[in-house]
């Protein structure tokens, strides 16, 4: 019973999803673009490198790895923030505080129906090209349940660093240049721009202590390794660290940060 009023909020969130057909398409003409940007920026820098391999990864691993980190994060992105900011500066916020369901709970199971349509509308047709079109770049076989594994997790720790951010907007009314500097933090330092292998090792070195990491570069070096079973399990023990902190550290910060509300009007 208590799944059916999140399922409804799936349900609602894949109509509305499915409604904005001229948005998708808009969206996945974009994508294209930007994966023919990528395309040769990268065989740009592979030709003045003067060699085929470039910090441990050859042209077609790093593009294979950037066009799935590309696809995972049209495929995980939500936009909670922006739903929050303008939730606080137009008040609906306190309507949705009297709704008979935890508003974090609310705010993550009505974003849940793009998550389905952006799975089979932008990943599972990448996944499914890249498979066919690299010839064994992608193993096949156990990897892909601890991927999906992984990726579960790694939405619930973007959308705990969004929510996080998003509560902000309670003290400051205004979340556009708090937003930019995050995406930009996260874009970076999780490897969906640039391979975590081509970080200098200071900067890697870094990184690997922080939530970033857990919510590109993980799923896809479980995906795209070599399936050393070690590796894997230590991938997932961090990732449901992050998972499990974040959770603790945006669920306090937002019921602190409630007791500051102002909303216009009152």
């Amino acid at each position: 019973m208590i799944f059916r009023k999140y399922l409804t909020l799936t349900r609602a969130g894949i109509i509305e999803s499915m409604h904005f057909r001229l948005s998708m398409i808009m969206m996945i003409v974009g994508n294209m673009l930007y994966l023919a940007l990528v395309f040769f920026l990268w065989k740009a820098i592979y030709a003045s490198a003067g060699t085929d391999v470039v910090n441990g990864m050859t042209f077609s691993d790093t593009l294979v790895y950037l066009v799935l980190a590309t696809a995972l994060f049209n495929f995980m992105e939500m936009y909670t923030v922006w739903e929050i900011g303008r939730n606080i500066q137009s008040g609906k916020i306190v309507l949705d505080l009297l709704k008979p369901m935890k508003y974090r709970s609310y705010l993550f199971w009505s974003y849940s129906g793009t998550f389905v349509v952006q799975f089979f509308a932008t990943f599972l047709p990448t996944f499914i090209v890249v498979v066919l079109l690299t010839d064994g770049a992608i193993p096949i076989g156990i990897n892909l349940l601890y991927f999906a594994v992984s990726v579960v997790m790694s939405v619930i720790i973007n959308y705990s660093i969004d929510f996080f951010v998003g509560t902000i907007c309670l003290y400051t009314e205004s979340i556009w240049g708090i937003n930019i500097m995050k995406q930009v933090i996260v874009l970076l330092l999780s490897g969906a721009t640039i391979p975590l292998a081509f970080f200098p090792d200071w900067l890697k070195n870094i990184v690997y202590y922080l939530p970033f990491r857990s919510i590109y570069d993980a799923p896809l070096t479980i995906l795209l390794g070599t399936g050393d079973i070690m590796q894997t399990v230590k991938i997932l023990l961090g990732q449901l660290f992050w998972t499990v902190l974040m959770l603790v550290i945006s669920t306090l910060f937002w019921k602190v940060s409630l007791r500051q509300i102002t909303v216009n009007g009152g």
